[in-house]
């Protein structure tokens, strides 16, 4: 009788434990291609959905670009309704190609202040991404020494 009562109670609690589910939140981040990247140039943004071409930076050097790319594909997707005010910077992520067929990633970026998160967004999307404190200070140093 006891091993009846032990089997029925391992059986019982295997069951609960199979059915209980677990909800793991993936992290959606930003992404861009898997080429290399030629430069990122900083525009000041004209509003949502177009990329002003008034270019007022240009960075060519690795360490940038990859201060830029780090920043970028680090950035976490926002869920639900975000309400932003109009972007502060444009940026365009020009890549390598030897036939020149590679399209131009446009992003808008409001720049966080010192201490803060920055916030990114797809020219033409409406979901916003944020990137950490430490992103956003490299950012600062890179636009602001530009300036």
């Amino acid at each position: 009788m006891r091993t009846v009562i032990l089997v029925l109670s391992i059986l019982g609690m295997t069951l609960l434990t199979g059915c209980q589910t677990q909800t793991v939140e993936t992290i959606e981040t930003m992404v861009l291609l898997d080429e290399k990247i030629s430069e990122m140039k900083i525009s000041k943004s004209n509003g949502f959905g177009g990329m002003n071409e008034d270019i007022i930076q240009s960075f060519t050097d690795a360490e940038s670009i990859n201060t830029f790319k780090n920043a970028i594909i680090t950035s976490q997707k926002q869920m639900g309704k975000v309400d932003v005010s109009e972007p502060e910077y444009d940026v365009m992520v020009k890549y390598t190609s030897a036939d020149g067929q590679l399209p131009t990633h446009g992003i808008h970026l409001w720049l966080g202040k010192e201490n803060e998160k920055s916030m990114f967004m797809y020219i033409g999307d409406d979901e916003v991404y944020l990137t950490s404190a430490i992103n956003t200070q490299k950012l600062r140093e890179l636009i602001q020494s530009g300036n």
